[in-house]
């Protein structure tokens, strides 16, 4: 299932989409099905412009984010923070050595301050490696050398380094949970993944604190036109898109047992 993903996202992804549909309707331009890949070409060039030239993907991105506010005020006591891999450059970190993370930091800098302003609190990390080649170290091993920078001692770490999907980092965590005896952990992770993630969990009957971090948008989208940022606008809608697509996909296939969690 893992490898199926990774495949089908290669060409689900808005871009590689909108490209794939280009060509495929040129090519029947070409033949005798002209109209058909008129059709497509026309559906390509939408699905282009949407990625690029509109703020859809901020839009539907802020509906995922908005999902789950973050505690307030905030609790006075936490056994255990679960924070979610995503966040190192693995890869870069395996070639040139160092401390490397991506935009997704903030799921261990607000698991650092909680760390600091719980000193009981445990901390499991969730998160292996995630590519196809599965050659890397995950954000699991990653981490030991984040936090012990900042004087978190190993003692305090549960590291559980398999996961390669959100499905994995549930299950695999559960098991942990239960032979470390803790529970109503703060789940911490990007704010638009906290959905699916919340979903998963509690269909593993895993009870949590959402701990959303990681905003990718103001709070204020409206659907409209942008041309002023289309890099940008192509990156959050390929977000919003994976995430959306792996909302529909888990409740589809029996792993959540609601399309979208609140």
């Amino acid at each position: 299932m893992f490898l199926v993903s990774k495949i089908f996202w290669l060409v689900a992804q808005p871009l590689s989409l909108a490209f794939l549909m280009l060509l495929v309707g040129v090519l029947l331009m070409l033949t005798r099905f002209r109209r058909t890949g008129g059709g497509i070409s026309v559906f390509g060039l939408a699905v282009l412009f949407i990625t690029l030239f509109t703020t859809a993907g901020s839009y539907f991105l802020q509906i995922l984010e908005d999902r789950f506010p973050r505690p307030s005020p905030e609790p006075a006591e936490l056994a255990c923070m679960i924070v979610l891999g995503g966040a190192f450059e693995n890869v870069v970190m395996a070639s040139r050595g160092g401390i490397e993370m991506n935009q997704a930091a903030e799921r261990f800098v607000e698991t650092l301050r909680l760390a600091r302003a719980h000193p009981g609190a445990r901390i499991l990390v969730s998160g292996g490696d995630g590519s196809l080649s599965g050659i890397y170290e995950g954000d699991a091993h990653a981490s030991a050398a984040f936090f012990g920078t900042f004087g978190i001692g190993p003692e305090r770490l549960i590291r559980e380094g398999e996961s390669r999907t959100t499905f994995e980092n549930a299950r695999n965590t559960r098991h942990l949970l239960r032979e470390n005896g803790l529970d109503r952990c703060a789940l911490v992770t990007s704010a638009y993944h906290m959905p699916r993630s919340v979903g998963l969990f509690r269909a593993n009957d895993i009870e949590v604190t959402p701990w959303p971090v990681d905003y990718r948008t103001s709070g204020k989208v409206r659907l409209g036109l942008d041309f002023t940022q289309p890099s940008l606008n192509a990156q959050l809608a390929t977000t919003a898109a994976k995430e959306w697509t792996g909302l529909l996909a888990y409740y589809l296939l029996g792993r959540t047992q609601t399309l979208l969690p609140r």
